[in-house]
Order: C-alpha cells, then sequence, then structure tokens
C-alpha cells in the first residue's frame, strides 16, 4: 500500500454512478502479471481487470515522451499523427473502479491525465479514455527504456495484439 491508496479509496466511496467507463490501454497494463503485482502491492486485490477486446486508435502513434526513473527511460504516450495507429485492449471498467486505474495510470501523481479517444472495435468505432502524458511533465530529453519496451512488447503479446503491431514496437527501440 502507497501513500495514494487512501486518496484512491475516498474517490471510490463518493462514487454514486452505476455506470462504467470505456478505457483504452496501450502499454504495460497490458502485461498481466505486472499488473497483478501492481494491485497486491498497492492493496488492491479486490480490482479485476476484464478481458476486454483488442482495438486499433487511427490517427494516433506511440510517443516516448515521459522520463521514468523507475523505467530508467523515457515511456510512451499517445500523439496524434495521421496514418499512424496504436493497437491496444478496450476495457469496461464499472465507474466505481475508475480511481483504481486512474491510479495505475498515474494521474494521482500528476504523471498523466486522460484523453477521449476514438478506438476501432471489429469495424464499430467507440469513444474511450485513454491515458497520456501530462503536458508539464512531458519530455523527449534522455533514452528510451529499453526495459519499458520489453515490458511493452511482452503485453502486447500477452494481449494477443496483431503481430505487425508488435514488430512496430520493436523498431521503436531504436
Amino acid at each position: 500500500m502507497d501513500a495514494h491508496y487512501h486518496k484512491v479509496m475516498k474517490a471510490r466511496e463518493g462514487i454514486t454512478d452505476t455506470g462504467s467507463r470505456m478505457y483504452f490501454a496501450y502499454s504495460g497494463i497490458l502485461d498481466r502479471e505486472a499488473f497483478d503485482t501492481w494491485l497486491e502491492e498497492h492493496s488492491y486485490q479486490f480490482f479485476q481487470l476484464p478481458e476486454g477486446v483488442v482495438a486499433e486508435a487511427k490517427g494516433i502513434d506511440l510517443i516516448f515522451d515521459f522520463p521514468s526513473r523507475w523505467w530508467g527511460g523515457r515511456v510512451a504516450g499517445l500523439v496524434d499523427k495521421n496514418g499512424a495507429s496504436v493497437f491496444g485492449r478496450l476495457f469496461e471498467i464499472p465507474a466505481v473502479n475508475w480511481p483504481v486505474v486512474q491510479h495505475k495510470e498515474g494521474v494521482v501523481t500528476g504523471m498523466s491525465i486522460e484523453r477521449i479517444v476514438k478506438v476501432s472495435v471489429d469495424g464499430k468505432d467507440i469513444e474511450a479514455t485513454a491515458f497520456v502524458t501530462s503536458p508539464d511533465r512531458a519530455s523527449t530529453d534522455g533514452p528510451i527504456s529499453q526495459r519499458y519496451i520489453e515490458a511493452l512488447i511482452s503485453g502486447a503479446k500477452q494481449a494477443h495484439l496483431p503481430d505487425s503491431y508488435i514488430s512496430s514496437l520493436r523498431s521503436k527501440a531504436v
């Protein structure tokens, strides 16, 4: 449990919305083992990430714009880019559990902000929330974290993202 746990639990208590939110995950959260470890370390064992479905966000690309001490280099956010796309998984998260997702994605620490993206699932466009680097924390100084790239690739494989997309992640390591 860390210092943010009580803040997250208080936010959960204040939620009266019985609906859900669509969440587009494209990064480290796709590595189920690492995510389960994070849940345990932060005392969120009650939270279960649903299976989700493969989704493609068109007109955006990965940008390695957050220098992370933990990862030892820059990690990915999203940027608008014609002709590009990012694959991930689309999850439906009960509103009461949204603060847990926000914690994992770094909103609580000011690392990231929410961004609405349109994703395609089986030819159908759906609006979802993704998390991107907070503009006041963004920087492209320093190297991309090779350890993060490996985690990104591992998560993409576990999430059954297209092989061509996984190959493209390898090319971003340079």
